[in-house]
């Protein structure tokens, strides 16, 4: 495995920096998961039964802060496909056996409103379209990356991260004998800029993402992303809420890409809440240039678990690109039951294509959720139902989550 420059600073400056008073915190949560997939024309189906454990502390002293974490992953019904453990028959379950080093980061805030942080770290930006730790997969992505924060006019912020490495949720088995989307890690010299601005509507953000692939099987993934954002909500009356979002980006080939493209990503949310009852309506583009393959807009470092349904039809946007036309509704409950918060959420996804008059198909996806104290219970259902693109394909999740940290 390489050692990386980034994660080996972090470690190195650790130990003198933490010489003052340290205050320890521990790092604890578990989860425990049951996947079943049934995907045509496979005649298995997968049951996937894990449990994730991460575990570590948190160490303060001054002005700097020190977070360690360790990730691990086992497989306890191992009937399914985890993407390396060759099991071909079984459609695939992204949750691979691993045991590996999550997080060693090193935090300063000895600059007024800055935060530095080095070292292997997690790192979510905006809703996490096109940066993200992909927190459904049991192995979390993270990134052996140095990045600044700063906030020194009001309500105005910049971030900004160079990461020379990327841990995915392949895990320790992960590699190239997989083939090109199974790595377990991919270095590159990544740049991910961020500029928002807050306002009394709403959250304007201008974004240039730099993603560079450096491993031979991925240099199609190599882009440069540019693009802005602007989110909020306003308030009708005590009861009533609106939720609003609007993006646009435009994205083109970089670095060791073999292609050459430039496509377009647009998106438009409108929601209402009255009380506890939720409904949205949206509409996300990724566009697509020549048709050809890897030549549409991708966003191979997000957490693609959050966008284009549940049954993850559409990690790796299609040739011919993706327009997502969806609506959802949910209504959730406080202090009822003995439980803290009761959760339901629905919603509709009709999925064609950008340059072709194709229709990909449509996906409905069902969420019961309950929290009491450091406990989270999950049900979820995904049902895709194809119309010439992938296959049909239905999930279902029971997890149970516990939370110290």
């Amino acid at each position: 495995m390489r050692a990386r420059p980034l994660l080996a600073l972090g470690a190195l400056v650790a130990t003198p920096a933490l010489a003052d008073p340290i205050d320890l915190k521990p790092l604890i949560d578990a989860r425990l998961r049951y996947e079943h997939v049934e995907q045509a024309p496979l005649a298995k189906d997968a049951d996937a039964l894990t449990a994730r454990i991460r575990a570590g502390f948190e160490a303060k002293s001054g002005d700097f802060a020190l977070f360690a974490e360790s990730e691990a992953t086992l497989a306890i019904d191992p009937a399914y496909n985890s993407g390396v453990n060759g099991k071909a028959a079984y459609p695939l379950v992204a949750d691979p056996q691993n045991v590996e080093l999550n997080r060693l980061q090193l935090q300063y805030r000895g600059i007024a409103k800055t935060i530095v942080t080095v070292g292997r770290q997690r790192i979510n930006l905006d809703d996490q379209r096109f940066v993200g730790s992909v927190a459904w997969r049991d192995n979390e992505q993270t990134f052996d990356a140095a990045r600044i924060e700063w906030s020194g006019i009001k309500g105005l912020k910049a971030d900004l991260t160079y990461a020379d490495n990327v841990r995915t949720i392949w895990g320790v088995d992960g590699g190239d004998r997989y083939g090109p989307t199974r790595l377990g890690e991919i270095g590159g010299d990544n740049v991910f800029g961020n500029l928002a601005y807050a306002t009394k509507i709403g959250t304007l953000t201008g974004f240039a993402y730099l993603v560079d692939q450096d491993e031979r099987l991925v240099f199609v993934n190599s882009s440069r992303t540019y693009g802005g954002r602007f989110a909020g909500a306003l308030p009708v009356n005590k009861a009533v809420k609106l939720t609003y979002a609007a993006s646009y980006a435009t994205q083109s080939d970089y670095h060791r890409n073999p292609n050459r493209y430039r496509a377009n990503y647009y998106l438009g949310e409108l929601g209402v809440s009255v009380r506890a009852f939720t409904l949205g309506a949206s509409y996300e583009v990724l566009g697509a240039d020549t048709g050809s393959a890897v030549t549409s807009f991708q966003t191979p470092l997000a957490t693609l678990h959050k966008f284009n349904g549940w049954a993850d039809k559409f990690l790796v946007t299609p040739p011919d690109g993706l327009r997502d036309l969806y609506g959802s509704t949910g209504y959730g409950w406080k202090s009822v039951a003995g439980l803290d918060a009761i959760g339901l959420t629905a919603v509709y996804h009709r999925f064609s294509s950008d340059r072709l008059e194709r229709r990909y198909g449509d996906e409905i996806d069902l969420q019961a959720s309950a929290k009491r104290g450091r406990y989270t219970a999950l049900v979820k259902y995904a049902d895709y139902f194809a119309h010439g693109f992938a296959t049909d394909t239905r999930k279902l999740w029971l997890s149970l989550e516990w939370s110290l940290s």
